[in-house]
C-alpha cells in the first residue's frame, strides 16, 4: 500500500483554511471527497496558533497537515511555534507535513528547519509573492481606487499564482514522491510592481497608476493596516525585495509536470470576476 493510499483513510488538516492558499487547498481536497478538517478559530474543533490548548483536538486522527502561519513564517517567534506544533503533530501520529514558506526570508528558513527535524515526511513550498495579493490581499483596495502606492522600486519579482501553490500542496499531501522535497515556486516571468500594475490595468480596462514611495512614507500613510502586517510589509520591501529573489525557478514544473500560470492570465481571470471594479460600482465584487 502506498503512503498516499494510507493517508487517504485519515483526515487532512488545513491550517489557514480561509486564506489565499488554504482555502484553495481545502476546496481541492473536498472536491476529491477526502476527509478534511479546516484549522481556524471558527473551525470544529477550533484551532488557534495563539492558544496551544486547541492544537491537540485539531490534530486528532490527522494523517497529513498543510501548515500556513499568519501573517508570515518570517515573523519573530514563528519558527519556535511551528516547531512545537510539528513535534506535537508527529507525536499524535501525523505522518506528512507540508509547510508554506517564503523565498529569501531568514525567519522562514528557521521554520523550515523545524519542520525538517520534526520526524514527519515533510515538503517545503518556498513561494514568491502571490498574484492574489492584488485581488484578495493587502493591495486590492488600492487597485480599485486606481492608484497603487508601494515602496517596491524597480526590483523584479517572479509573482506566483495561489492556484499553483494549492495544486502543489495537494499533490504533496495526497501523492507519493514529494516527501523530502523543497519546491521553490515562482511564476514564469519576472515583473516589477509597475509592470504588474500595468498588466492589471490592461486586463481590467482601467487607468490604474503605480506610485513608488519611500518605506517611511508608506508606513506613515498606512492608517488602516494592522501593526503586524505593517512590520511584515516593511521587512519584505526593505530586506527581501532587494533582488535576491529576482530569478525564476522550476518548482511548479518539478512538482506538477507543467508550467506555472502566467500573471497575465491571472489578471484576466481576476478582472472578469469584477473584483477590481471601482468602489461604489454596481458590480458583484463581494466574492
Amino acid at each position: 500500500m502506498s503512503v498516499a493510499q494510507s493517508t487517504d483513510t485519515k483526515t487532512a488538516l488545513v491550517l489557514g483554511g480561509s486564506g489565499k492558499t488554504g482555502r484553495r487547498v481545502a476546496e481541492r481536497l473536498a472536491a476529491r471527497r477526502l476527509q478534511l478538517r479546516v484549522g481556524s478559530r471558527s473551525g470544529v474543533p477550533p484551532f488557534d496558533w495563539e492558544d496551544r490548548t486547541t492544537w491537540g483536538a485539531a490534530l486528532q486522527n490527522v494523517a497529513s497537515a498543510y501548515i500556513t502561519y499568519y501573517p508570515d513564517v518570517a515573523v519573530p517567534g514563528a519558527s519556535d511555534t511551528i516547531g512545537t506544533f510539528a513535534r506535537l503533530a508527529v507525536a499524535q501520529g501525523v505522518r506528512r507535513l507540508v509547510l508554506l514558506s517564503g523565498r529569501g526570508e531568514e525567519g522562514a528558513m528557521l521554520a523550515e528547519q523545524e519542520v525538517r527535524e520534526s520526524g514527519a515526511e515533510w515538503t517545503i513550498l518556498r513561494s514568491a509573492w502571490f498574484n492574489q495579493n492584488f485581488s484578495e490581499g493587502a493591495f486590492v483596495d488600492q487597485v480599485r481606487e486606481g492608484e497603487v502606492v508601494l515602496p517596491a522600486g524597480d526590483t523584479p519579482e517572479p509573482f506566483v499564482d495561489a492556484d499553483d501553490i494549492a495544486d502543489v500542496a495537494v499533490a504533496a499531501l495526497t501523492e507519493d514522491g514529494h516527501a523530502g522535497q523543497l519546491y521553490e515556486l515562482t511564476g514564469p516571468r519576472l515583473l516589477t510592481f509597475h509592470e504588474a500594475i500595468a498588466e492589471i490595468a490592461q486586463a481590467s480596462g482601467r487607468d490604474i497608476r503605480y506610485v513608488p514611495v519611500s518605506i517611511e512614507e508608506f508606513v506613515r500613510t498606512a492608517y488602516d493596516v494592522p501593526a503586524d502586517v505593517i512590520w511584515l510589509l516593511s521587512y519584505l520591501f526593505t530586506e527581501v525585495l532587494d533582488g535576491r529573489n529576482a530569478h525564476l525557478t522550476d518548482g511548479v514544473q518539478r512538482a506538477l509536470g507543467r508550467a506555472p500560470r502566467d500573471f497575465r492570465d491571472y489578471a484576466r481571470r481576476a478582472a472578469a470576476s469584477e473584483i477590481w471594479a471601482p468602489a461604489g460600482a454596481a458590480a458583484s465584487t463581494a466574492r
